[in-house]
């Protein structure tokens, strides 16, 4: 278990447009970044990151969180392995305990196939290169398909032996679950309490998540006689072959987002083989069609694609058939076909770089170009064909989003095939209603067939009478309630105003031994102390303030240091500033009022920076703490989607809600309070309908009359309220 304070050097040391950058391409919009979240099918940029809060937050689908939580979502990391990976990319020294026997059994299944496939492919690096059948069979195979060794070792290359349960033997010694290497595919089960291997006399490319975790695993087999050219991992938890990854996209994504655009290929070989040739930026869909899921993923880096495919039959098809997909997706798309007889792995050899370059300079062309000349070659004699040419066109025009793209290929189109672009857009608009009323169609079929599911699932023995909700139904109702009433909201802007500025200065406070300067969360937590009632019902804002309150200590010993470290600084900068005024021609007056302004503007960029160092300190440490509730509650606290344009602030100054803390604090409060008294009042007025006892009805009115009262007064302090008695 790494300890507390290399966490904390962690969390402060991590950038986190530093990191969301290594998996999504950013743009910078003001002061945050932008870019297409990669936790949803995001087609225009709602996903945000905020340098200054080291938060990230999307606007669309509702993820936040900081650079740890980022990598434990995008990556499906654990807690520790985020932490492990931001040391490693930070090269932080981790100070690590001995781990108790409960969080030993706490690892997940996740966790562990990771660790196997490592392993695994450790292992069969080391038979490739250390072993005589490795070097012979596997290693002679990939340098004969002209892979240097260095390009073996950058992807990771290895050789299964065919020995038959040499992996399988070597795991089980290690210690390793034999269940694990089931379920990875690794090895199959023999029904004899043993188990074989099941890339027995194959050479293997690993593939690698975005992070570079190895997730699963291809097989070539070497011999002639074996049914299948490649085994692939089946799917798993940690690989999806249909979503979770592309191959070579770790290799690939800094020269993607570098260059602007992508080569798409078919196979392993084709990747590594350009790869080689200087063209870092090639992925592959490891072996199966272009799936949602893989643009998705590929749209996070880049928006400009070529599909490379062979000159052949076979690859004019397999180029016509991703076009639309990719389209649909708002990626530009372009086309680029190698001669006959030569797919990337095969040109790539007898061609040098330049050559290659050169070829596609020359032949790469836009999806219209290339579908028009497909289409229309040997056809220009038959109108009827030609008809069908320009409706698959059309076809292909009307699934991109945008109304410009679409409206420029139309004016393309129209000049290629001599028709109208006004019949061309009218075309274009039938095909968007169709595909409109195609897609309504199929989500009422889908719809129709979840409810036909849902019916004809047999009821448990033991389950609640149908005309009354389900337990889990009626907490969930009450919890949704619950988050209606004003009491939660006002519960809530209390526990936003922890989250954002609970370290910040707020006031000067009267104790026993003195006065003492006062934070936000102390200030509510003296007001809890006068006035009990107000604690947080939400179990998650509780847990956020009593984490705040447990930073306390630590706080002000990083602030005692933190002032110390930025007075000396700046004093030193202060002084080299006034060292430097150049007194010739000017009076004693005048140096004197420029080093007042100088030391002014010194003394105000410590006060700033103290400041935000204040807002920073529980605000990062919440928004990466390993609970998920705190953490991603914290994140949806602390965010904003708008900041006000640099106009507003140009001719006068705005008051920001930092600068307004000593209002905005004790009026939540005040509003928290007058919430739960109204919520007293209500439950009152509840009671008196049912009660039957005079006593009783006494009582209850005497106590709706104190708190009538009560919410008068509060009402004179949170504005103008009208009381109904």
């Amino acid at each position: 278990m790494i300890d507390r304070n290399t966490v904390q050097q962690i969390i402060d040391t991590a950038d986190v447009v530093d990191v969301v950058s290594d998996f999504v391409t950013l743009r910078r919009r003001g002061s945050n970044w932008v870019g297409l979240c990669p936790f949803h099918n995001d087609r225009t940029p709602s996903f945000y990151v905020s340098r200054a809060k080291q938060i990230y937050k999307c606007f669309s689908c509702g993820e936040a969180g900081s650079a740890v939580n980022f990598l434990m979502k995008h990556e499906q990391m654990s807690y520790p392995d985020a932490l492990r990976y931001l040391a490693a990319k930070y090269h932080i020294e981790i100070k690590e305990r001995e781990l108790t026997d409960e969080e030993r059994a706490a690892q997940t299944e996740r966790e562990s196939m990771l660790i196997v496939n490592e392993w695994a492919c450790r292992w069969m690096e080391e038979q490739l290169w250390n072993t005589s059948d490795g070097q012979e069979i596997g290693l002679s195979y990939f340098r004969d398909r002209g892979f240097t060794d260095a390009t073996i070792r950058n992807f990771r290359l290895g050789y299964c032996p065919d020995s038959g349960k040499a992996l399988y033997n070597a795991a089980t010694q290690q210690g390793y679950n034999r269940e694990l290497l089931f379920k990875l595919g690794l090895c199959k089960d023999d029904q004899h309490g043993g188990g074989y291997d099941f890339y027995r006399g194959r050479v293997m490319f690993p593939i690698f998540n975005v992070a570079g975790k190895v997730i699963a695993f291809g097989g070539r087999t070497l011999k002639k006689n074996d049914h299948a050219k490649y085994f692939n991992s089946p799917d798993s938890i940690i690989y999806d072959k249909s979503s979770s990854t592309m191959y070579g996209l770790y290799q690939a994504k800094r020269a993607i987002a570098q260059q602007g655009k992508c080569f798409v290929v078919e196979g392993y070989a084709d990747v590594i083989s350009m790869h080689q040739a200087g063209f870092e930026n090639v992925i592959a869909s490891s072996g199966t069609a272009l799936t949602d899921g893989h643009i998705h993923l590929l749209h996070r880096f880049t928006e400009h694609v070529t599909e490379l495919f062979d000159g052949d039959e076979a690859g004019i098809r397999a180029a016509m058939k991703g076009i639309d997909k990719l389209l649909s997706h708002g990626l530009n798309i372009k086309v680029l076909l190698l001669p006959d007889g030569d797919d990337p792995d095969s040109y790539c050899r007898k061609h040098s770089s330049s050559e290659i370059q050169q070829y596609i300079d020359e032949h790469e062309s836009d999806f219209i170009q290339f579908k028009t000349r497909i289409l229309l070659e040997g056809v220009q004699n038959d109108p009827i064909k030609q008809s069908q040419a320009i409706a698959d066109v059309v076809r292909s025009i009307a699934v991109i989003p945008s109304e410009i793209t679409r409206s420029v290929y139309a004016k393309e189109c129209s000049r290629l095939f001599g028709v109208s672009e006004e019949m061309l857009l009218r075309e274009i608009k039938k095909r968007i209603d169709i595909n409109k009323e195609e897609s309504f169609k199929q989500r009422e079929r889908e719809q129709r067939r979840q409810e036909a599911r849902t019916a004809t699932e047999e009821p448990h023995d033991d389950g609640p009478v149908a005309s009354q909700p389900a337990p889990a139904d009626r907490q969930g109702q009450q919890a949704v309630n619950d988050q209606l009433s004003p009491a939660y909201r006002e519960e809530r802007e209390v526990a936003k105003l922890i989250a954002k500025y609970g370290m910040c200065y707020l006031c000067d406070t009267q104790y026993e031994d003195g006065v003492s300067p006062t934070n936000v969360v102390e200030y509510i937590y003296n007001e809890q102390s006068k006035y009990p009632e107000i604690t947080f019902k939400d179990q998650t804002f509780a847990q956020i303030f009593d984490l705040a309150l447990g930073e306390l200590e630590p706080f002000y010993q990083a602030l005692d240091r933190k002032e110390q470290e930025v007075a000396v600084r700046k004093h030193e900068q202060c002084e080299q500033e006034i060292r430097a005024i150049d007194p010739v021609g000017k009076s004693v007056d005048v140096l004197e009022n420029e080093e007042k302004r100088i030391r002014s503007k010194y003394e105000k960029e410590c006060v700033d920076e103290v400041n935000d160092f204040r807002q920073a300190y529980l605000e990062r440490r919440l928004c990466s703490h390993p609970d998920d509730r705190v953490r991603e509650m914290s994140s949806r606290l602390v965010t904003e989607r708008y900041q006000l344009s640099k106009i507003h602030t140009q001719f006068a100054h705005v008051v920001t809600d930092f600068e307004r803390l000593p209002v905005l604090v004790p009026e939540a409060l005040d509003n928290w309070k007058f919430a739960i008294v109204k919520r007293k009042i209500d439950g009152i007025k509840q009671r008196l309908k049912t009660v039957t006892s005079y006593q009783e009805v006494r009582d209850l009115l005497e106590q709706q009359q104190a708190l009538q009262n009560e919410l008068a007064t509060l009402a004179k302090l949170v504005g103008e309220r009208v009381v109904n008695p």
